[in-house]
């Protein structure tokens, strides 16, 4: 079941809201649609600085040759 958030909109949020709503699309709709694309974007910088870390990182980068050398001598041909 879904649960009732409040919450008090400033006049960047309200400019915003404005924006995503200017085509019809309900209120709730742009909210939730507006939550779940900034979950993403969040999920994706994270994912993009543990990438970078590990591209960084001397003994990771070592590692993935180990194992690329380990895999290139499976190759069929």
């Amino acid at each position: 079941m879904a649960r009732v958030i409040t919450f008090r909109p400033d006049s960047d949020t309200e400019r915003a809201l404005k924006a995503l709503t200017a085509d019809g699309t309900p209120v709730s709709e742009a909210i939730r649609s507006a939550l779940v694309e900034a979950a993403v974007a969040r999920q994706r910088r994270v994912v993009r600085a543990q990438s970078e870390a590990l591209t960084a990182d001397p003994e990771d980068r070592a590692e993935m040759a180990r194992v690329l050398a380990d895999m290139e001598s499976l190759r069929a041909w």
